[in-house]
């Protein structure tokens, strides 16, 4: 479970201050898979800098599993960084490696037996529907199976929550829907929770179980995805809703 306490994250220049998250609260539950929604700007990359500890918050707590994870430092910090996988919006790939040689890359950093390496690899690519293009490059691989090599890189180590940033955002709608399976599929099969910070309704409608609306940095509205598809109570969720002249 990840508890999200009164989070905060400020940046400051000596011209300015920018409050990118105020006071954000929510809890995400084993196995859930999370969708976070809001317009650009409104914090949503940010709290997921924050959760993936690429970025230290200003206040606030993150608890995994009871363990308030944005007070670790070095090796406890690096440990707990292996329960969490993050897809990248760009993807993220090196070019220069193959398919297998990108989802091995984790695992050899760890300085893993390379037999055990390469039968995990090779499971990964069949749970994401790659075994055949493993000695393929990035550059031959369309939007689609790039998102894949994604999400097999970042299970890898066995996580066991990954954390999606606009993982369709770039794809069409049919490859749109072939991800949102897999990701729904991987939840399922591994028990892995998903949190996914995306703009797109259908992404959060599709196979989100529990979600919040985030708008200006703060979180305005959380909880059934269904009933806040069906029920929107703030006027930002009306408005992504396209409900906000309804009654």
């Amino acid at each position: 479970m990840i508890e999200i306490q009164n989070l905060t994250k400020t940046f400051s220049d000596k011209h300015s201050t920018v409050h990118a998250l105020q006071d954000v609260s929510t809890t995400v539950y084993d196995g859930d898979i999370f969708g976070i929604i809001g317009m650009s700007g409104a914090g949503k990359s940010t709290l997921l800098r924050c959760l993936s500890m690429l970025e230290s918050p200003t206040s606030g707590k993150i608890l995994l599993n009871g363990v308030d994870i944005s007070s670790l430092k070095g090796a406890q910090q690096r440990a707990i960084r292996k329960q969490m996988g993050v897809v990248f919006q760009g993807y993220n790939l090196l070019m220069q490696k193959t398919v297998a040689e990108n989802v091995a890359f984790p695992l050899k950093l760890e300085k893993n037996d390379a037999k055990a390496v390469e039968q995990r690899v090779t499971e990964l690519l069949q749970l994401v529907g790659l075994s055949d293009r493993a000695n393929a490059y990035p550059a031959q691989l369309s939007g689609g199976q790039k998102q894949r090599v994604a999400l097999a890189r970042a299970l890898a180590s066995n996580p066991s929550v990954l954390l999606c940033d606009e993982p369709t955002s770039a794809l069409d709608a049919l490859t749109t829907r072939s991800v949102l399976d897999l990701l729904s599929d991987i939840n399922r099969k591994l028990g892995v929770t998903i949190i996914i910070i995306t703009h797109e309704l259908e992404v959060v409608h599709s196979i989100c179980n529990r979600m919040a609306v985030i708008d200006e940095s703060r979180i305005i509205e959380q909880g059934d995805t269904k009933t806040i598809f069906e029920h929107p109570q703030s006027p930002i969720a009306k408005l992504l809703l396209g409900k906000e002249n309804r009654t």
